[in-house]
């Protein structure tokens, strides 16, 4: 599950015309780490795992609208970054791609 939610969001980055190719190549990279980081804390934080994946993929979503709002993006963003609180000695990795996830979706609100 959690992995098709990544899939659905590199998909919608795929998809996207309002993203600089330069971009969108690296948010596909952080996706990609992002999906395997995830698929291990699965197994020993399911519920975290999930929460990551989904504000990831509201964070996407609103970021990658055509018609962006700004109120929307922020408490996405929020979300997401909330989603990972606390991990930062148990899966630094996670935290690293998340708050950089955030900060580019953050960058294309603008």
């Amino acid at each position: 599950m959690i992995e098709e939610r990544i899939q659905n969001i590199e998909s919608k980055v795929q998809a996207t015309g309002n993203i600089p190719e330069d971009t969108k190549a690296e948010l596909l990279a952080l996706l990609e780490g992002l999906k395997s980081e995830v698929s291990a804390l699965e197994k020993t934080r399911g519920e975290d795992a999930r929460s990551i994946a989904r504000f990831a993929d509201v964070s996407a979503h609103e970021a990658t609208r055509s018609h962006k709002k700004a109120a929307l993006i922020e408490a996405s963003l929020s979300g997401l970054k909330s989603s990972v609180e606390g991990m930062e000695a148990e899966h630094p990795k996670v935290v690293q791609i998340v708050n950089r996830l955030a900060t580019i979706l953050s960058n294309m609100g603008i």
